[in-house]
């Protein structure tokens, strides 16, 4: 239950009207659901991870305010780098005005910009592969087969990362779903920063493709998962932002309804998305949640809400409002 504190007060006496009122509708909606002793799963799309969610995202994985998280490949991989490389990124204010040879400027400094942040190659994408490689090669010898966020768990559970820690721990959110072993799936991990490295060192010999789970796999674990969690409860579903990391997975109810033809499989039980996408052009990531009607993911009476805002400054509002803060 919601213990109204300051953020969470200043919200219900300010938030009336339009995207305010429908960030604080969801926000409640969403702790309607917890109550009522469903599951939820939470989708990050674009640069999340980069975007420091992890400082509210993980505490609502400690409180198991969500249950199920799924992700692109580079949010998978940045909240790790961030935790150990936070001190050489760069922040660009003035990213807008950047000439095209001051962002090659940039790449030959091994800064990779998203918006106004730079990852730092080599302490962190460097950093991160000499660890995850071995993880990787000692599964291959022996012939073992894992998801791409089972390796990072393994990298994060050995502690052989600790020592380079640069922010408290407490604010990655991948750590904290590693000590919990929180169910992740990451469609099309392959066109991740590591998913990448691992595919060149397929190409070089190193590695057999096949040591790494494939995204059909994932799709298999998923339909697994949401039938037995959906015989008991319902499982809502909070999307931010759009692409591949909301439509690889809210696919598993027609999925089964339809091409398994599991008659009884239930709808979504709740259904938000933070998102800045306008619906024209046939746009999937901005259209509204009643055309998902006609693809049987959600139903007539689903609660459904979309908030048109920028995620990085809603998604926080939401996860505080679900903390009492």
């Amino acid at each position: 239950m919601n213990t109204n504190g300051p953020i969470t007060a200043f919200m219900l006496e300010h938030y009336k009207h339009f995207n305010a009122a429908t960030l604080v509708d969801a926000a409640k909606a969403y702790e309607a659901q917890l109550e009522q002793g469903n599951k939820m799963m939470i989708t990050l799309a674009g640069a999340m991870s980069t975007a420091e969610l992890g400082k509210s995202l993980a505490e609502m994985i400690r409180q198991d305010k969500v249950h199920i998280i799924t992700c692109t490949g580079a949010n998978l991989e940045e909240d790790i780098m961030n935790l150990v490389a936070h001190s050489h990124y760069r922040r660009v204010p003035e990213y807008r005005d950047l000439s095209p040879e001051q962002e090659w400027a940039l790449m030959e400094k091994g800064l990779n910009r998203v918006t106004d942040t730079c990852i730092p190659e080599e302490e962190a994408f460097r950093k991160l592969q000499k660890h995850i490689f071995r993880i990787w090669k000692d599964a291959d010898k022996n012939g073992e087969r894992y998801f791409p966020h089972q390796y990072m768990y393994k990298m994060l559970l050995s502690g052989v990362l600790e020592s380079d820690y640069e922010i408290d721990p407490k604010n990655s959110w991948m750590l904290a779903a590693a000590e919990k072993d929180l169910p992740i799936v990451v469609p099309g991990w392959e066109d991740s920063t590591m998913g990448n490295i691992f595919a060149s060192y397929c190409i070089k010999g190193d590695l057999k493709a096949s040591t790494m789970k494939s995204g059909i796999e994932y799709m298999m674990w998923l339909a697994d998962w949401y039938t037995k969690q959906s015989k008991e409860q319902g499982v809502g579903f909070f999307q931010i932002g759009g692409g591949i990391a909301g439509d690889f997975p809210i696919c598993v109810v027609p999925m089964l309804y339809q091409d398994l033809e599991r008659r009884d499989t239930p709808f979504w039980s709740y259904f938000c998305q933070i998102s800045d996408s306008t619906t024209s052009y046939g746009s999937y990531s901005g259209a509204v949640p009643n055309e998902k009607i006609t693809w049987g993911k959600l139903g007539i009476d689903t609660p459904k809400f979309i908030i048109e805002s920028d995620a990085t400054i809603v998604a926080p509002l939401v996860f505080a409002y679900l903390l009492g803060w």
